[in-house]
């Protein structure tokens, strides 16, 4: 697998966690992390144009060849889920105005891919995000949420790649 460079969302209304990171095929690493905080007083519509401003912001200056993002889960209010759909929508719409292919992971197999366990807590999925990824700080919950959806993809992607290529005779 060539060096590819990924740019990856755990999608919120109000805290959208994003992730760019780079692989080689062997080794990750984080180029950029964080959070994209939106005041409780924001209305929500604003909170959109926001989210998809940073992400096209962010696709500009990284350069990213794919979008890894979470699909959409059960929540048991409507209104959540609402929220979720649009933001998912507003950082969907900035990656594929760019021509990026964008790929979807479940929350569970994000989690069994970074912790092994699909039903892990948020501090565990920080926990690993960071021993996998040898940050010196552990990042935030939403951030790092970001950062195991993009682990996730670049896993995928690397098993994928040594599957299609044809083995070696000795």
């Amino acid at each position: 697998m060539p060096d590819s460079r990924l740019i990856a969302i755990d999608p919120s209304l109000r805290c959208s966690g994003y992730a760019v990171l780079e692989s080689d095929g062997r080794r990750h690493r984080a180029l950029e992390y964080g959070v994209i905080r939106n005041h409780p007083a924001l209305r929500p519509s604003a909170c959109l144009v926001a989210i998809h401003e940073r992400v096209r912001d962010l696709l500009g200056r990284w350069q990213p060849a794919a979008m890894a993002i979470e699909s959409v889960i059960y929540v048991q209010s409507h209104r959540t889920a609402i929220a979720l759909g649009a933001a998912r929508g507003c950082a969907i719409l900035a990656a594929a105005q760019s021509g990026l292919p964008i790929h979807e992971y479940a929350p569970r197999r994000v989690k069994q891919a970074v912790v092994g366990v699909g039903s892990a807590q948020k501090g565990q999925v920080a926990f690993m995000v960071r021993a996998l990824l040898q940050l010196t700080e552990t990042p935030p919950a939403d951030a790092a949420d970001a950062l195991a959806i993009g682990l996730t993809h670049l896993q995928t992607a690397h098993t994928a790649a040594r599957r299609s290529q044809p083995h070696e005779s000795i």
